[in-house]
């Protein structure tokens, strides 16, 4: 019988589409659009020990072909989201994920312990070490296979939830740091974050984004993510959850041949909030006029 249904390890989720941390908050606004329980899931605003402000200025820059953001991880603090929004996020229906980010090795600690006491209302952790907008901690950390399979040996002893490790691409081999956060107990790999970019406006000379650079995703990056998918999964034996400039219902599937076993939509809902909504329709039609299962085309990819 045809099915969207998939299993990230042993996460089962109604569909592989997941809202991309940073794009959704924590489903309050989009919750008005439509029914996010028709999702696989929904990955929270990235979450760090203590509220942030975010970076000053401009923090978004539309490009031909996507946008760059230097938001700076802007968020509430962990504390005043497990008090205020987790229960929310529980009610919607869909996948509980969780993102959480740090500066330091304490940092990722302390957020697994504090989230790890609530483990029932949360399907797994998406661990943030990918983030190119902070100008310290998570991609230095995150770009180091040593220093990544070291945290993530580390988080693997406070929790038993699901860890998904989200890896820069930002980096000269993606199959080394995706290998280290394997041997360090991962359960999944996010593969990719966004990729490092600059604009520049040419009256002041100066890059629009007060930050300088940012973070660039949109349908320009998608190739670049499936290569990194096809190529982590020949040599994981963990889950990939890819993300990175899906459009479509074909932009999935295509991940998922690639190897990916679940995907992230993150500037696309930002372009047309209610896109999951076509494509989750799309995705059904696909299964059944072919009668499949999704979860069948996942890592089929036939090199020449």
């Amino acid at each position: 019988m045809s099915s969207i249904n998939v299993k990230v390890g042993n996460v089962d989720l109604k569909s592989p589409l997941i809202l991309a941390s940073g794009t959704c908050n924590f489903g309050h606004e989009l919750s008005e659009y439509y029914d996010l329980s028709i999702l696989g899931g929904l990955s929270s605003k990235g979450l760090t020990i203590k509220p942030r402000q975010g970076n000053e200025g401009c923090r978004v820059a539309e490009t031909a072909s996507g946008m760059l953001n230097s938001v700076g991880l802007q968020n509430p603090g962990v504390d005043f989201f497990i008090e205020n929004d987790l229960d929310y996020m529980r009610s919607l229906n869909t996948g509980v994920i969780v993102n959480a980010a740090g500066h330091s090795f304490e940092d990722y600690i302390a957020m697994v312990q504090k989230l790890n006491a609530h483990k029932d209302k949360i399907d797994a952790l998406e661990i943030n070490l990918s983030c190119p907008n902070v100008k310290a901690g998570c991609m230095t950390l995150g770009a180091d296979p040593v220093q990544v399979k070291e945290i993530v040996t580390l988080m693997r002893k406070e929790t038993d939830l699901p860890l998904w490790i989200k890896l820069t691409p930002n980096v000269t081999d993606i199959k080394a740091v995706a290998l280290a956060a394997q041997e360090g107990g991962a359960d999944a790999v996010v593969l990719i974050n966004t990729l490092l970019g600059m604009v520049i406006n040419i009256k002041t000379r100066r890059p629009i984004l007060h930050n300088n650079t940012g973070g660039y995703s949109g349908p320009a990056i998608k190739p670049i993510a499936i290569r990194m998918v096809a190529e982590c999964s020949k040599v994981l034996d963990i889950p990939i959850i890819g993300c990175g400039g899906v459009m479509s219902y074909e932009d999935v599937i295509e991940f998922m041949i690639a190897g990916a076993s679940a995907v992230e939509i993150g500037t696309g809902s930002l372009i047309h909030p209610t896109l999951p909504v076509k494509i989750t329709e799309d995705l059904i039609k696909y299964t059944e006029d072919n009668n499949l299962d999704l979860r069948d085309l996942t890592g089929t990819l036939e090199l020449w």
